[in-house]
């Protein structure tokens, strides 16, 4: 059964997501600051300790920083990323090498949500066409976190399994 809490949570979500049917384009610095505020200081905390997380570590590679951010036991649900802070290590390091930390995330950045201890980014993505891939089309993804005791404990997002080409 839903609680209250994660059906609002939830709304929260379809709501902004569902609104979303244009193109999008990547949120300023200043916009992106102003979805960090909350009325509730300990959501800004959590707000930020996400928004620094996917600064550093998911977007610049910096994951000798990751223990800052994650907890040793951080649970995946991501079918394709091991659980443990070491199982993300180990799947993102491949991406690449470590880049400038920027202020703001680049990603396009459309909503920042935060509820109790769960945190959700919303991004607007862009698709190739599967029936024409010269074409493209525009949808959303989530990627929602637990943070406990100051650090991301656990991520849920809308992946599924990679085929092996």
């Amino acid at each position: 059964m839903i609680s209250i809490k994660n059906f609002s949570l939830i709304f929260s979500l379809f709501i902004t997501m569902a609104c979303l049917t244009f193109s999008v384009a990547a949120s300023t610095f200043e916009e992106q600051q102003d979805m960090l505020k909350s009325s509730s200081p300990s959501l800004t905390d959590n707000k930020k300790i996400v928004f620094d997380f996917y600064r550093v570590v998911f977007e610049a590679l910096h994951m000798e920083k990751a223990a800052d951010y994650l907890t040793p036991e951080y649970i995946q649900h991501n079918p394709n990323v091991s659980s443990g802070r070491d199982g993300f290590i180990q799947a993102f390091s491949k991406r690449g090498e470590p880049k400038t930390i920027e202020n703001h995330i680049n990603a396009p950045l459309i909503s920042i949500i935060a509820e109790d201890d769960i945190v959700v980014f919303v991004f607007s993505r862009e698709y190739p066409e599967p029936a024409d891939s010269s074409k493209k089309y525009q949808s959303t993804w989530f990627d929602m976190f637990r943070i406990e005791n100051g650090m991301i404990a656990e991520h849920w997002d809308p992946a599924i399994k990679k085929t092996s080409k």
